[in-house]
């Protein structure tokens, strides 16, 4: 089985800096568990799960449809054949440089003829400016284009063997499992106050939607993303230190891994795990 180091296709949010203190973290569970990913966004935990133990059952929660993006890969690839050819005409021939409004009128003349299913996310990825992206027609139009078709194909072959889909609300998905033994859950919902655009939502993930899924880690063996920025894990020790309750963070390790934005802006991501059996 291949072994990938981040999503074969572009997807918001995914987990690649974090694979490498996760696969240290898996050592400590078993290899014959059934790991739930409840958020299964683009597939990287679910993938990097099996790959890392093969006897496991992993369960995918495939509820942003990533996996119909990869049944159309190569029909994205074409199109997107069909773009890199077109941006090569722009006068200054740069990566990542603006492209002039005939190149941009001629790649909006070539979507528009496009039949089917369209990939929206890699396509806009590929033309717009770092972590935009669109998820129709009307808006990629408005959008200004850039120079930042990939020069190789998108390859997600086996990235995904071996993984059992489902697609369902977490909190059906965590209720089918939350009884079973040998159970771990890989929790990695949107950050709180996330334009969740890109997933399959049509609103932001609201503090009330972030507390709710701390009740998936209550007593349960997990691994649970966050960031500094929605300051949860603060929350929660205040409410364990002033005896409101339990704090469902009580005896796990963490993991930071430092974000930087921009020269003087940054975050922490985190990984917060916890092994019950």
């Amino acid at each position: 089985m291949k072994n990938y180091i981040q999503a074969p296709l572009p997807f918001q949010g995914q987990k690649r800096r974090f694979l490498k203190h996760f696969k240290e973290a898996l050592k400590e569970f078993s290899p014959n568990a059934t790991y739930v990913d409840l958020f299964g966004g683009s597939g990287l935990l679910s993938h990097t799960v099996k790959n890392f133990y093969p006897n496991a059952t992993v369960i995918y929660n495939d509820f942003d449809n990533y996996t119909l993006r990869i049944e159309n890969i190569d029909k994205t690839n074409a199109l997107l054949a069909d773009i890199r050819a077109i941006c090569s005409k722009n006068s200054n021939r740069k990566d990542k440089e603006k492209l002039s409004e005939g190149i941009c009128h001629e790649i909006i003349e070539r979507i528009s003829h496009e039949q089917g299913f369209i990939d929206w996310v890699t396509i806009s990825s590929s033309l717009l400016f770092s972590m935009n992206y669109v998820t129709n027609f009307d808006q990629l139009k408005k959008e200004t284009f850039y120079n930042k078709v990939r020069l190789s194909d998108y390859n997600a072959d086996g990235y995904l063997e071996g993984v059992n889909r489902t697609k369902k609300d977490y909190r059906d998905l965590f209720a089918d499992y939350r009884n079973n033994t040998d159970v771990v859950f890989l929790v990695d919902p949107p950050y709180l106050s996330t334009d969740t655009t890109t997933y399959n939502r049509n609103d932001y993930w609201k503090l009330s939607d972030y507390l709710n899924v701390l009740k998936t880690i209550e007593d349960t063996s997990y691994f649970y993303f966050t960031s500094n920025k929605s300051q949860i894990t603060e929350l929660c020790a205040w409410m364990q230190n002033n005896g409101y309750c339990r704090s469902p963070f009580d005896g796990a390790k963490t993991i930071t891994v430092g974000t930087q934005l921009t020269y003087n802006a940054g975050y922490n991501d985190i990984m917060i795990y916890r092994n019950n059996f």
